[in-house]
């Protein structure tokens, strides 16, 4: 049974830190590709970033800045994304993905199959 579930969301200062998690279960975790989207209020869902938990290849957006990281614990079935230096346009649901097999070549919505709940992120100045 596929199963995702984020958490690490909030409120959060410009200029600070987070990070989000993404827990995926067992079925799903293993050599699948798992990404990160965000919805801001009135805008379309935007790819963040993916990575392919069977040998750890990542892909971020051409958006994303260097402020965007994603990482994989195999131990935990967790992927994370970490945010530095947030900004107030990071203010957003953000969404964990997955699909089974390889990441595709890049982060559109089509690509992933099964979807969490989100997590809201709001960013104040």
């Amino acid at each position: 049974q596929v199963q995702l579930v984020e958490s690490g969301g909030g409120s959060v200062q410009a200029g600070g830190s987070l990070r989000l998690s993404c827990y995926a279960s067992s079925y799903m975790y293993k050599r699948s590709c798992l990404g990160w989207f965000r919805q801001a209020p009135g805008k379309e869902r935007e790819g963040v970033a993916s990575i392919y938990t069977g040998d750890g290849t990542t892909l971020y957006a051409d958006s994303v800045t260097a402020r965007f990281s994603i990482s994989q614990d195999n131990a935990k079935n967790t992927v994370y994304l970490q945010i530095d230096r947030v900004k107030s346009e990071d203010t957003a649901m953000y969404y964990c993905a997955a699909d089974f097999g390889p990441c595709a070549g890049e982060l559109g919505t089509a690509h992933f199959g099964y979807w969490g709940q989100g997590t809201q992120v709001t960013v104040s100045s």
